[in-house]
């Protein structure tokens, strides 16, 4: 991960060593001042190699090209990371739950995720030197919080990296009709993944973002529209589609929790949040772009899973344009391989950004502009992607060990985290004053939702994976796996 520098805001103004090497004090920080003097991995620290003019000015242009992030390709980068085609299994939730609480609660739990959004932001003002999650997890807990967090971190996004590269084998084998091994299929997509995530900076990474956001909305208005109207020319048109308002009969706890936690962590940009802000030249303009990024994030998911439910009914599948029959899913997911790829490149990036900036504080290899530098970045990249494809081919339920590590970081890093960073890093007086009533009551609704889906989403995922270990529907190890089926493209009745 790229340290931030004295002077953030002007970033490409390093001056002198000896300015590099003062202590570093968070604005109007003083447990930031008070942690960065006893932890010397906290701050500016001096390197034997910014001996020379030479090197000086390859840290200042290194440092400089790392703080060009505007507050839109923020917006879009954040938009990126979370929506991917995980937004085409929520009409499935929506089945599961009903029309009224599906759209209730994606609504509720964005703005709660924007509402944590906020304040990790303004923990990011308050102690510039927060790089990281990791770093944040420093502030709270000291040197175990830092590894804690930084490995939470890393094994959560390591394995979405890996269910990217899987799901790019399932798009890929549907558009070849499954004649080749989805095996050499998710190689051929951890190489696209490896190749997208070369680029070190969020700056460049935004640009492919514009095109991942195209295609996603292509993706997902293909999918609305074919099943539109396949339903308008069924026997009973649309109003023959059976939908429900309310959950369906019979629902069992861990089912509805599955359910209400694939909402849950469809807002799950916050994991990202403390580097993207690192690399913002205006870091005080962060919340024009969670406000964009969340509104758009609440739109797209509600209309997605509202739409394709009252379009398909109960015989929707996840995702959902799996529904609109086998033209229609090959049209879909061709035009969705840009995000598939994009987006999975972009968790590699936010997890290798803290692993090389650690491993290469002290040098002027973390600014990835020397030949030494991309050497190392490029090899880290690499061996990241492997792993994360090896993990995702080697696990027999990789999918339900996925949705365990989100159960029990995505919950922490977006919910009750920031709620806890509120008591303990932000709030002046008493928690009740007037000034910090709304927020404080915010932030325990916000602790409440993080820790249920911690618990319950922990339980549910458990109990599926011994569901099905019992009854051997598990794949072997780097075995070609079946394509999911494809629905016959009619509305149910």
């Amino acid at each position: 991960m790229a340290e931030h520098t004295p002077d953030a805001s002007a970033p490409a103004s390093i001056k002198d060593h000896a300015q590099e090497n003062s202590p570093k004090q968070g604005a109007g920080s003083r447990r930031g001042a008070l942690l960065a003097q006893q932890d010397p991995e906290v701050g500016i620290e001096g390197s034997d190699e910014l001996t020379n003019d030479q090197m000086k000015q390859l840290a200042a242009s290194g440092n400089a090209h790392f703080h060009r992030l505007g507050w839109k390709r923020l917006a879009v980068v954040t938009i990126v990371e979370a929506v991917a085609l995980g937004a085409l299994s929520l009409p499935k939730a929506y089945d599961t739950l009903g029309m009224f609480p599906g759209v209730f609660l994606t609504i509720m739990l964005g703005l709660i995720a924007i509402f944590t959004s906020y304040i990790v932001g303004q923990v990011k003002l308050k102690y510039p030197e927060t790089a990281s999650y990791a770093d944040a997890g420093r502030l709270l807990l000291g040197r175990f919080g830092y590894e804690l967090f930084g490995a939470a971190m890393v094994l959560e996004l390591v394995m979405v990296v890996g269910s990217h590269a899987l799901t790019g084998s399932i798009a890929l084998g549907d558009l070849n009709n499954g004649h080749v091994c989805s095996v050499a299929f998710s190689a051929i997509s951890a190489i696209i993944l490896l190749i997208l995530a070369i680029p070190p900076s969020f700056t460049e990474v935004a640009i492919l973002g514009y095109v991942d956001f195209v295609s996603i909305i292509a993706a997902i208005g293909i999918t609305i529209i074919a099943s539109g109207i396949q339903a308008g020319k069924s026997e009973h048109g649309l109003k023959g589609v059976d939908w429900r308002t309310m959950p369906k009969e019979d629902l069992g706890f861990a089912e509805a929790f599955v359910a209400v936690s694939n909402i849950i962590f469809a807002f799950s940009f916050a994991i990202g949040q403390f580097s993207f802000m690192d690399e913002m030249h205006t870091p005080t303009d962060y919340m024009k772009s969670i406000w964009a990024s969340g509104f758009i994030q609440i739109c797209i998911y509600t209309l997605t899973g509202a739409l394709c439910y009252a379009f398909i009914g109960s015989n929707v599948l996840a995702p959902a344009l799996l529904s609109s029959g086998p033209t229609i899913s090959k049209v879909a997911f061709g035009v969705a391989l840009p995000v598939i790829f994009i987006s999975g490149s972009i968790n590699s990036t936010v997890a290798l950004r803290y692993i090389h900036g650690r491993i290469w504080k002290k040098s002027i290899v973390r600014y990835v502009n020397t030949p030494r530098g991309w050497f190392w970045w490029i090899s880290l990249v690499t061996v990241f992607t492997i792993i994360a494809w090896v993990i995702a081919e080697a696990i027999p339920i990789f999918s339900d060990l996925l949705s365990l590590a989100s159960a029990l970081f995505v919950s922490g890093f977006s919910f009750w985290i920031p709620a806890v960073m509120w008591f303990y890093l932000l709030c002046e007086g008493p928690w009740f004053s007037k000034k910090n009533l709304m927020i404080s009551l915010g932030s325990i609704l916000a602790f409440i939702i993080g820790i249920v889906t911690l618990g319950a989403g922990t339980y549910a995922t458990i109990k599926d994976i011994i569901d099905q270990t019992t009854n051997g529907s598990t794949h072997r190890p780097f075995t070609c796996r079946p394509l999911p089926s494809v629905g016959n493209g009619t509305a149910s009745h």
